[in-house]
């Protein structure tokens, strides 16, 4: 009977063990005949519950996108075209600040091809995807089509072969984020909201900042002293008003769902991660900032003025609406930059942020003429037009200036060009902000600039704290992480001294490396390779702590920036163990005489990430990040209860590893 009892016991422990194994998305496929020499091939995919498959148009920056990999193709076939998906999600992922395009519950990838070689009888197809819940996996799936050379039924493919299960990758190049934490099911809704959010606020406040340029003030004490005036009753004045701050509602919402039904939301989300994209964007905002900053005025025809002034003496309600497009128009040359570059924005969050982004701008103008409309009394509290207007103008010709080599920055990091790395673009802000800032304290004048003997207080202020920004962004040249603006500027790894210069940008400058070992996170040794870390191990009797991650891991990253970096853990990191850290998506092909089939997966180990992330699972059961392991020097872990750990608070942490390491020192 203890036999028994021991062998089930066991065999629950095996399955336990195994079910970390995970595959959550399961394929079909089938290949419809179109014309003479042109298929469809499909790829339908069910995914588990809770579970989410980044499609092949989420942007840099963050996950891994799906891509789909064609063997033989060339002299055989070639494609028509762009693969095409089903529905997908856009969410915000706040950790690395961009936009997130992914399946749940299905997906459907179709792709259409045109047969060249007529001798060709099967199509073999590659799918790599990312597929994500509280960790990321990166699995790649081989399909083989057969062609129905006589038929126009598809054929449904069933089975499919998985060739390789690695935990959360990216291209390293890129170094690509995945959501941890918590559910994409739970987490989608509340992140799209908070992306909408901070869109329209943003909006909003720009749209309180073109109230304040030339083009705009002076026309809030005319328009509401003529709805006013003009209409026989204070109460139908009062309506005017507020139908033409609806009406300017209306035509900003218009352009925005013009812009979002033209391109079509998944379009939008496509182009923000491409490269002219990104050029075209810094160009217009090179533009409107020059425009602001007095070179030229970006105007509409002033026969376009006229006509719908006209329109707008027909009176009633279309009258209204016709004074506010009159508004729209004429007050172009200041507001034109400002929503351009809100459009821009937008369209690079995708979705119905274009939608979202005028209705926070254009509510922000209304605003003024509705409320001055209701309260006649607060117009004597507006301060008067002057030369301050064209002030706001040149302080959002700086912004706009700024802003654009942030599209820049993003094409130089999509083609790895490294022209615009980390200290070339704060070098950038800090001249733009640094000519701000004499700007304000008039120190440099431009063109439109009214003649001053002195500047107000508030401009000093504003000055001072523009000034004290410029200040803040020149430690970043030296490596300092400037966490006020993360999302802008490249990543610290993409710089000319990734670990900062001279060393500041790290906790642990040490000069002399073991042979093998990089100064990895905070300046901790780390080894990327696990015979070399065993051997320096061995050579200083430390134990070793495995660090199984991945470069496109959140979760990873949030436990070297908020774990690692507590003095208490880094210093047991830094002085008790051998660290080493396998990349699970570690592209770097392994030498011919090194690729083998796995005896746990039976993938074909091809690459170094394919060798650690066989090594995880084969030994550890799991294909999840991060995963962390105290061994001896033999490999065999220190922790009894607790072998295996992963995103983790820091006493949690702490405390895992002082126990294993004083079990090594027993």
């Amino acid at each position: 009977m203890k036999k028994l009892l021991f062998i089930f016991f066991t065999f629950l422990a095996f399955a336990k063990g195994n079910a970390q194994i995970l595959d959550p998305a399961k394929w079909t496929t089938k290949i419809e005949k179109k014309s003479e020499n042109t298929y469809l091939l499909s790829f339908n995919a069910v995914i588990e519950k809770d579970w989410h498959m980044y499609s092949q148009f989420t942007p840099d920056g963050g996950p891994l996108p799906l891509e789909i990999i064609f063997k033989d193709q060339k002299g055989n076939f070639t494609l028509v075209g762009k693969a095409k998906e089903s529905k997908t999600t856009t969410a915000f992922n706040d950790v690395f600040g961009v936009n997130e395009t992914f399946f749940h519950d299905k997906a459907q990838i179709q792709q259409e091809i045109k047969i060249t070689n007529p001798k060709i009888v099967k199509i073999e197809v590659s799918l790599n995807y990312q597929v994500c819940k509280d960790a990321c996996i990166n699995l790649e799936k081989k399909f083989t089509f057969t062609i129905p050379l006589n038929s126009k039924e598809p054929i449904e493919v069933i089975k499919t072969d998985t060739v390789k299960v690695d935990a959360i990758v990216s291209k390293p190049a890129v170094n690509k984020t995945v959501i941890p934490v918590k559910t994409k099911n739970e987490a989608a809704k509340p992140a799209t909201q908070k992306g909408l959010w901070s869109i329209f606020f943003i909006a909003f406040l720009s749209g309180f900042a073109a109230l304040l340029t030339p083009c705009v003030f002076p026309m809030i004490p005319m328009t509401v002293s003529f709805f006013t005036k003009q209409s026989k009753t204070k109460a139908k004045g009062i309506r005017n008003a507020i139908v033409y701050g609806i009406s300017i509602i209306f035509i900003y919402v218009v352009l925005g769902f013009l812009v979002t039904w033209i391109f079509g939301a998944d379009a939008l989300n496509a182009l923000s991660t491409n490269v002219w994209f990104n050029i075209i964007f810094f160009i217009l905002l090179i533009v409107f900032a020059a425009s602001f900053l007095g070179a030229f005025e970006i105007m509409l025809p002033n026969s376009w003025a006229n006509k719908v002034d006209s329109q707008a003496d027909r009176g009633g309600i279309i009258g209204i609406l016709f004074m506010a497009l009159a508004l729209a128009i004429v007050s172009f040359s200041c507001t034109g930059p400002i929503v351009g570059t809100l459009l821009v924005d937008a369209a690079s969050k995708g979705g119905i942020a274009p939608i979202i982004g005028m209705l926070g701008f254009s509510l922000a103008l209304a605003l003024p003429f509705m409320l001055f409309a209701m309260f006649p009394g607060w117009l004597h509290s507006l301060p008067k037009s002057g030369g301050w207007l064209n002030t706001v103008k040149v302080v959002l010709g700086f912004l706009e200036l700024a802003l654009a080599f942030k599209f820049l920055s993003n094409a130089d990091l999509v083609l790895q060009l490294h022209l615009l790395e980390r200290e070339v673009f704060l070098a950038i802000w800090i001249a733009v902000f640094g000519a701000l800032a004499f700007y304000l304290f008039g120190k440099i004048t431009l063109p439109h600039d009214s003649p001053m003997g002195h500047i107000s207080v508030g401009r000093l202020l504003m000055g001072l704290l523009v000034l004290t920004f410029t200040v803040y962004l020149i430690p970043g040249l030296w490596g300092a992480p400037l966490k006020l603006i993360n999302a802008f500027p490249p990543p610290i790894e993409y710089s000319e001294s990734p670990m900062g210069f001279g060393g500041s940008g790290i906790k642990n400058s040490t000069a002399l490396l073991p042979e093998g070992a990089k100064i990895g996170p905070h300046g901790l040794i780390v080894f990327d390779d696990y015979e070399k870390g065993l051997a320096y191990a061995k050579s200083v009797n430390k134990p070793i702590m495995l660090d199984f991650t991945g470069y496109a891991c959140v979760n990873c990253r949030k436990m070297e920036n908020n774990v690692w970096s507590d003095d208490r853990v880094f210093s047991i990191l830094n002085n008790e163990v051998v660290l080493i850290s396998l990349y699970v998506d570690d592209k770097r092909e392994l030498p011919k005489n090194e690729h083998y089939i796995s005896k746990t997966t039976g993938s074909e180990i091809e690459t170094t990430g394919d060798k650690w992330t066989d090594f995880m699972i084969s030994k550890y059961k799991t294909n999840t990040q991060p995963l962390y392991v105290l061994t001896d020097l033999k490999g065999n872990s220190l922790n009894e209860f607790k072998p295996t750990i992963s995103y983790v608070g820091v006493d949690e942490y702490e405390s895992w590893l002082k126990t294993g390491i004083s079990n090594f020192k027993k």
